[in-house]
Protein backbone atom coordinates (compact mmCIF):
# COMPACT_ATOMS: atom_id res chain seq x y z
CA UNK A 1 0.00 0.00 0.00
CA UNK A 2 1.33 3.39 -1.00
CA UNK A 3 2.20 5.73 1.88
CA UNK A 4 2.17 9.51 1.97
CA UNK A 5 5.67 10.73 2.90
CA UNK A 6 5.78 14.26 4.29
CA UNK A 7 8.68 16.21 5.73
CA UNK A 8 8.49 19.49 7.65
CA UNK A 9 11.01 22.17 8.52
CA UNK A 10 10.81 22.81 12.26
CA UNK A 11 12.10 26.36 11.80
CA UNK A 12 9.94 27.85 9.02
CA UNK A 13 7.14 25.27 8.85
CA UNK A 14 7.68 24.37 5.18
CA UNK A 15 5.96 21.07 4.34
CA UNK A 16 6.97 18.90 1.38
CA UNK A 17 5.63 15.72 -0.18
CA UNK A 18 8.40 13.22 -0.94
CA UNK A 19 7.88 11.01 -3.98
CA UNK A 20 10.76 8.63 -3.26
CA UNK A 21 12.66 9.04 0.02
CA UNK A 22 16.37 8.41 0.50
CA UNK A 23 17.27 5.65 2.95
CA UNK A 24 21.06 5.94 2.76
CA UNK A 25 23.13 7.04 5.74
CA UNK A 26 23.57 10.80 5.93
CA UNK A 27 21.07 11.82 3.28
CA UNK A 28 18.06 13.98 3.87
CA UNK A 29 16.30 17.13 2.80
CA UNK A 30 17.66 20.37 4.25
CA UNK A 31 15.67 23.54 4.94
CA UNK A 32 16.80 26.54 6.99
CA UNK A 33 20.20 24.82 7.39
CA UNK A 34 18.66 21.83 9.19
CA UNK A 35 17.28 18.39 8.25
CA UNK A 36 13.54 18.25 7.70
CA UNK A 37 11.51 16.08 10.08
CA UNK A 38 9.63 13.04 8.76
CA UNK A 39 5.99 13.29 9.87
CA UNK A 40 4.59 10.03 11.23
CA UNK A 41 0.79 9.77 11.23
CA UNK A 42 -1.17 9.47 14.48
CA UNK A 43 1.84 10.22 16.72
CA UNK A 44 1.16 13.79 17.81
CA UNK A 45 0.30 14.41 21.45
CA UNK A 46 -3.32 15.32 20.72
CA UNK A 47 -6.77 13.81 21.02
CA UNK A 48 -7.12 11.13 18.34
CA UNK A 49 -10.92 11.42 18.30
CA UNK A 50 -10.58 15.01 17.07
CA UNK A 51 -8.01 14.31 14.37
CA UNK A 52 -8.31 10.81 12.89
CA UNK A 53 -10.47 10.88 9.75
CA UNK A 54 -13.76 9.02 10.15
CA UNK A 55 -14.71 7.26 6.93
CA UNK A 56 -18.05 5.86 5.84
CA UNK A 57 -18.41 3.93 2.59
CA UNK A 58 -21.70 4.51 0.76
CA UNK A 59 -21.79 2.57 -2.52
CA UNK A 60 -18.74 3.85 -4.44
CA UNK A 61 -18.23 6.99 -2.32
CA UNK A 62 -16.12 7.46 0.82
CA UNK A 63 -17.54 10.16 3.09
CA UNK A 64 -14.83 11.63 5.34
CA UNK A 65 -15.48 13.71 8.43
CA UNK A 66 -13.15 14.97 11.13
CA UNK A 67 -14.53 16.13 14.47
CA UNK A 68 -12.23 19.14 14.65
CA UNK A 69 -12.48 22.88 15.20
CA UNK A 70 -11.91 25.03 12.15
CA UNK A 71 -10.76 28.26 13.83
CA UNK A 72 -8.36 30.81 12.32
CA UNK A 73 -5.45 29.56 14.42
CA UNK A 74 -6.31 25.83 14.60
CA UNK A 75 -7.85 23.84 11.77
CA UNK A 76 -7.52 20.91 9.37
CA UNK A 77 -5.54 22.23 6.37
CA UNK A 78 -6.26 19.34 4.02
CA UNK A 79 -7.66 15.83 3.66
CA UNK A 80 -6.10 13.36 1.21
CA UNK A 81 -7.11 10.05 -0.34
CA UNK A 82 -4.06 7.91 -1.22
CA UNK A 83 -4.30 4.58 -3.04
CA UNK A 84 -1.82 2.72 -5.23
CA UNK A 85 -3.47 4.29 -8.29
CA UNK A 86 -4.57 7.75 -7.15
CA UNK A 87 -3.78 10.69 -4.89
CA UNK A 88 -6.39 13.34 -4.27
CA UNK A 89 -6.10 16.31 -1.90
CA UNK A 90 -8.93 18.56 -0.71
CA UNK A 91 -7.66 21.83 0.79
CA UNK A 92 -9.62 23.51 3.58
CA UNK A 93 -9.48 26.84 5.35
CA UNK A 94 -10.67 28.21 8.67
CA UNK A 95 -14.46 28.31 8.80
CA UNK A 96 -14.94 25.35 6.42
CA UNK A 97 -16.39 22.05 7.58
CA UNK A 98 -13.72 19.37 8.02
CA UNK A 99 -15.38 16.93 5.66
CA UNK A 100 -15.26 15.79 2.06
CA UNK A 101 -15.90 12.78 -0.14
CA UNK A 102 -13.82 10.67 -2.48
CA UNK A 103 -14.61 8.02 -5.06
CA UNK A 104 -14.02 4.59 -3.52
CA UNK A 105 -11.43 2.51 -5.37
CA UNK A 106 -10.63 -0.23 -2.89
CA UNK A 107 -7.85 -0.36 -0.35
CA UNK A 108 -6.56 3.14 0.45
CA UNK A 109 -5.58 5.56 3.20
CA UNK A 110 -7.25 8.83 4.15
CA UNK A 111 -4.95 11.44 5.69
CA UNK A 112 -5.74 14.69 7.50
CA UNK A 113 -3.27 17.43 8.35
CA UNK A 114 -3.89 19.68 11.37
CA UNK A 115 -1.91 22.92 11.42
CA UNK A 116 -1.10 22.35 15.13
CA UNK A 117 -1.16 18.56 15.58
CA UNK A 118 0.34 17.25 12.35
CA UNK A 119 -0.62 14.20 10.32
CA UNK A 120 -3.40 11.65 10.97
CA UNK A 121 -4.48 8.61 8.95
CA UNK A 122 -7.26 6.02 8.63
CA UNK A 123 -6.97 2.85 6.54
CA UNK A 124 -9.78 1.85 4.16
CA UNK A 125 -10.28 -1.76 3.08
Amino acid sequence: MKELILKRCNKCGALIKVLNDCNSHGCGIICCDDSMELLKPNTSDAAAEKHVPVVEKVNDIINVTINHVMDEDHYIEWIAYISDNREEFVYLKAGDNAKTEFKYEGKAKVYAYCNKHDLWVTDID
